[in-house]
């Protein structure tokens, strides 16, 4: 089955087409270009399904639409459930939980199959408890490494955006700033780490994905895998376990 798989984030619309396990393409446009996508998959043969999950608005839901009008196939949007795909919800609201966390967590849960701290770390930084048995206890919404940046340059008068290198002691303020913001998002991975540990699970995997991915991987302890696309992954679990 040819799957027209999107994920479109705040920041990213990202895409790709997988059939039968083999991704044949990826790729991605910022959200507020959507109108190139109908170009970008002018060429591509037509799908069997088109899965989305959106969590940039109805306005960009209607540019996926338009996008993908010409391959004559409705596209579906992604939303959450209590179960789904082997891994169950402990949300109070599952509904609530957005589309991208619930298919990242379906994702790492069909690639790892064990304890995982999975985290997605773009715009916002998600970071969530995955059980041994597939059950998704809850996590962590942050603010990613630009916001962090962004917010110390709006609110104040001297930590203006400058590019700077992590150091464990840093001696340049852009240094400082780059190197407090790893380490705030480091911290929320461990932290997450080791709750689940004292909640009786065993040392999960820290399995990562997005945007600042690289940046953080080298910052943290214990195992981690680092998974392009972890979302897309998922939406396509989601799309064969609907037919």
């Amino acid at each position: 089955m040819r799957i027209l798989a999107i994920d479109a984030g705040n920041s990213r619309i990202k895409w790709g087409v997988c059939d039968e396990g083999t991704w044949l393409a990826q790729d991605w446009v910022r959200t507020g270009q959507a109108a190139r996508l109908r170009a970008a998959w002018a060429g591509l043969a037509r799908p069997d399904t088109i899965i989305a999950a959106n969590v940039a608005g109805e306005r960009v839901a209607r540019s996926l639409a338009a996008a993908t009008r010409h391959f004559n196939r409705r596209i579906r949007f992604v939303g959450s459930a209590a179960s789904q795909c082997g891994v169950r919800s402990s949300y109070d609201d599952p509904a609530q939980l957005g589309a991208d966390r619930w298919a990242a967590l379906i994702g790492a849960w069909h690639l790892y199959r064990g304890p995982c701290v999975v985290v997605n770390a773009g715009t916002t930084m998600t970071v969530d408890a995955l059980t041994a048995d597939g059950v998704f206890l809850g996590g962590m919404i942050v603010a990613g490494a630009d916001l962090m940046r962004q917010a110390l340059a709006r609110n104040t008068a001297a930590l203006r955006p400058q590019r700077g290198r992590f150091a464990f002691f840093p001696a340049r303020t852009a240094d400082a700033i780059a190197s407090g913001t790893l380490n705030a998002l480091a911290g929320a991975i461990e932290r997450m780490q080791r709750f689940m540990r004292e909640a009786g699970q065993a040392a999960p995997l820290t399995v990562l994905s997005g945007g600042a991915a690289a940046l953080l991987a080298p910052q943290l302890n214990g195992s981690v895998e680092l998974v392009d696309n972890l979302v897309l992954e998922g939406i396509v679990r989601i799309a064969h376990d609907s037919f």
